[in-house]
């Protein structure tokens, strides 16, 4: 079996973005992140599992408390590395979706995803 612990389309104000703009201006993260857990879960014992507010104080720490930066890949990977070193985690994925991107028209959303593997 497989177990993973998730919490997905949190929402957050941030400042982040490839324009010097998008650093003054508040705009919307959506962040959806999946933690695959080493082994399973099976005798009810929470300090085996990964706690879902973990995840959301991770998005919190990288996302909305740290200066801005221009990539969304760096959020990815900066998510990454707040959580693998929890040796409960095996694999993390993360998306990142960006509704207000400065696109050159109306439609599309703009997304990253990032997946890390325990070798």
């Amino acid at each position: 079996m497989t177990t993973r612990v998730g919490l997905e389309a949190y929402a957050v104000i941030a400042r982040h973005g490839a324009f010097d703009f998008e650093h003054e201006k508040e705009q919307p993260f959506i962040i959806s992140i999946w933690a695959t857990l080493g082994s399973d879960v099976l005798d009810d014992d929470l300090g085996k599992t990964l706690n879902y507010a973990d995840l959301q104080q991770a998005i919190d720490h990288v996302v909305v408390d740290s200066a801005p930066v221009r990539l969304m890949e760096t959020l990815c990977d900066q998510l990454i590395r707040s959580l693998k070193e929890n040796k409960l985690i095996s694999g993390i994925e993360v998306r990142i979706e960006k509704p207000d991107a400065p696109l050159p028209h109306p439609g599309g959303l703009a997304v990253v995803e990032r997946t890390w593997t325990r070798h």
